[in-house]
């Protein structure tokens, strides 16, 4: 992790200052942390559980290369999609990534709206009990074989305040919420809560960018039209066509499991669009709820001067190069 930094006017030491720009799905966060990357010389490092997939580009919103070219992108493209990625590998690869572009001499911006992601990076990892490969593949299997409802229901008795943060729907949160309770009978909202996240690592300027709900919702059923206009569903074609099995933890997101679906078993194209934008907007609607615990203070993106102003201030008085 990077270390502390000595203020240049203070002479003491203080946490490394980063810039975190979180924000729902088609909340306008990744243009704005582009333009203030490029005024200011810095670089992103992308707190998005689905962008460090490979091959998952469309659907994802992931950068382009002529806008990686403009600014460099971090933790993006450093998974297969066959690859279970984890929040605490997350931490391990956006660490790295801010040493390296602090050892530049250039700001840090990080964007992205996973806040299990945001967490973990801001203030570290709820302990909690190691994957039981055996385990997850039985919980997997019984997933799998059509037994969703029962192992929801399974988790909102031994853990119901997790449960109750979750979509029935959430395969991968509610097998691993199975998983710690059937390992050591605590629930994983418990060691949470204990752990409460705590430590400050980064001496951090959170921003999340706030928009109308209706306008919000506008917003990613338009985004989604374009995705699929621009080819998301030729490219998960040949994702599957190059050998990526349903299972895929990558083929989980939303949009490409429907996607996936239609393709191997066809179906009526209207009613999947519909359905992926229904699920966008719920999930965006769950993206604010987390966001909202995390004390962010919220912006119009269109303000984009005004917040350059207080980046910049905040960088300056944290002894940031600029």
């Amino acid at each position: 992790m990077s270390g502390p930094r000595q203020h240049p006017m203070t002479g003491s030491f203080s946490p490394p200052p980063i810039v975190v720009i979180a924000g729902p799905t088609a909340s306008g966060k990744s243009a704005l942390a582009l333009a203030l990357a490029k005024e200011l010389g810095g670089e992103i490092v992308s707190a998005d559980a689905l962008q460090v997939y490979r091959g998952l580009d469309i659907g994802t919103a992931k950068p382009t290369r002529e806008e990686r070219a403009r600014v460099p992108h971090h933790v993006i493209d450093v998974a297969e999609p066959t690859e279970a990625y984890s929040a605490g590998r997350f931490r391990a690869d956006a660490d790295q990534a801010i040493r390296e572009i602090r050892a530049r001499g250039r700001p840090v911006l990080v964007c992205g709206g996973t806040a299990l992601y945001l967490k973990a990076l801001l203030g570290g990892l709820a302990p909690a009990p190691p994957r039981d490969a055996a385990l997850r593949s039985r919980l997997l299997a019984a997933w799998e074989a059509g037994e969703q409802a029962g192992l929801f229901a399974e988790l909102q008795a031994a853990d119901p305040v997790l449960a109750a943060r979750l979509h029935p729907n959430d395969k991968s949160r509610i097998l691993r919420g199975l998983e710690v309770w059937r390992i050591g009978g605590v629930p994983l909202s418990a060691l949470q809560a204990g752990h409460g996240f705590s430590g400050q690592p980064y001496a951090a300027l959170r921003l999340g960018i706030d928009v109308p709900r209706d306008e919000l919702y506008r917003r990613i059923d338009r985004r989604v039209l374009a995705m699929l206009e621009a080819g998301w569903a030729d490219e998960v074609r040949g994702l599957l066509e190059a050998g990526l099995p349903l299972g895929a933890p990558g083929l989980q997101a939303i949009g490409y499991r429907e996607l996936a679906r239609w393709v191997r078993e066809g179906g009526e194209w209207g009613s999947v669009v519909a359905s992926i934008q229904q699920s966008t907007r719920r999930f965006a609607k769950r993206q604010l709820t987390w966001f909202r615990r995390m004390e962010l203070q919220w912006v119009q993106a269109a303000d984009w001067r005004a917040i350059l102003d207080q980046v910049r201030k905040f960088l300056q008085t944290n002894g940031a190069p600029l």
